[in-house]
């Protein structure tokens, strides 16, 4: 693939090595992850001693601050052109199983490598005075000895070997596609999509708050009309969807945006299960019952809120009291 712009033309190029790709992750750590989330470069023999003495080096783990209830992330950066399976599929795998017996390790590892960093020092202890820990350590205890296992995968390219693997696990694994591209002179651009990107987007109008990511248990799907009436009341389900992985637990409900000539969200469904489809990183969601009609809720034209092309997250009560699209989220 070629990215032209003003300033010349990149061709995409594979990363040299993974040392060379956790470089350049490292050095976009702030706009892969985002405002409120921190990422940690600390490469450290992790695991608990046991019969098969197991050990683990994680990447990196990512502190997710963006929510009323933090969590943490185990980060694995990956080259597409290694056996996926083998190299970090068994150590993801190993790893979550010793997380909680090597529990007091992580979090000794954690608050080091947070102490090497001042401005995520400070960012944590404001983050723990304001939402009622003791301390940093009491923030830490609740992370690591609390918070269900998830983890990121960082790889340069997507493929369906990855999701493949992905699928096995029980646990949640958010997949970020970071592409490298060069010009002629060596200069480098990278082309990703930010971690949970379109989950809780900042709103701007003044005295208008936005949903934390916890209370988001609804997913809208833009759906045209054949699909709407053979699948979505059809057949009780919805396919070939692109969810988060991490926010899978919280989805309660599904609703459909019928787009246009109706464009307004028409009815919604308790959502039984969410499976994967296939090899494709995308996901059947079944209904535990047939859909219920609702408002409908219409997009206000030339509005804040367009009409929807993907899947968004909101919150079954917003929902319910919205008038209009603007008010869902």
């Amino acid at each position: 693939m070629r990215i032209v712009t003003p300033s010349g033309i990149f061709d995409w190029v594979a990363p040299n090595d993974e040392p060379s790709l956790e470089e350049s992750i490292k050095a976009n750590a702030k706009l892969i992850f985002g405002e409120g989330r921190y990422y940690l470069d600390c490469k450290r023999r992790m695991g608990a001693k046991g019969k098969e003495k197991r050990f683990n080096i994680p990447d990196g783990f990512l502190l997710d601050l963006r929510r009323e209830d933090p969590r943490l992330f185990v980060v694995e950066n990956e080259l597409a052109e290694h056996d996926l399976f083998k190299h970090f599929g068994v150590q993801l795998l190993e790893f979550s199983h010793s997380y909680r017996q090597a529990g007091r390790q992580l979090k000794t590892v954690l608050f080091e490598e947070i102490s090497k960093a001042p401005d995520v020092q400070k960012a944590c202890e404001e983050y723990a005075k304001e939402k009622g820990y003791r301390n940093l350590d009491n923030l830490l205890d609740y992370l690591v000895f609390e918070t269900p296992f998830q983890a990121v995968v960082i790889i340069d390219e997507e493929t369906e070997e990855l999701h493949s693997v992905v699928k096995q696990f029980s646990f949640p694994v958010e997949i970020i596609e970071f592409v490298t591209y060069q010009d002629s002179s060596g200069k480098q651009a990278f082309r990703f999509n930010p971690f949970l990107q379109d989950v809780g987007e900042p709103v701007t109008e003044v005295g208008r708050a936005t949903a934390d990511i916890g209370e988001l248990d609804t997913i809208v799907v833009p759906a045209r009309e054949d699909g709407f009436q053979e699948t979505f009341l059809g057949e009780n389900r919805w396919y070939e969807i692109r969810i988060h992985a991490s926010m899978i637990p919280q989805i309660k409900y599904i609703a459909a945006y019928q787009v246009a000539p109706v464009s307004a969200i028409t009815h919604w469904a308790l959502v039984k299960n969410i499976e994967p489809w296939q090899d494709t990183g995308k996901f059947v969601v079944n209904f535990a019952e047939p859909a219920k009609e609702i408002g409908p809720v219409p997009l206000v034209p030339k509005s804040r809120v367009k009409a929807l092309q993907n899947a968004r997250y909101t919150s079954f009560d917003r929902l319910q009291k919205a008038k209009t699209l603007n008010e869902v989220f």
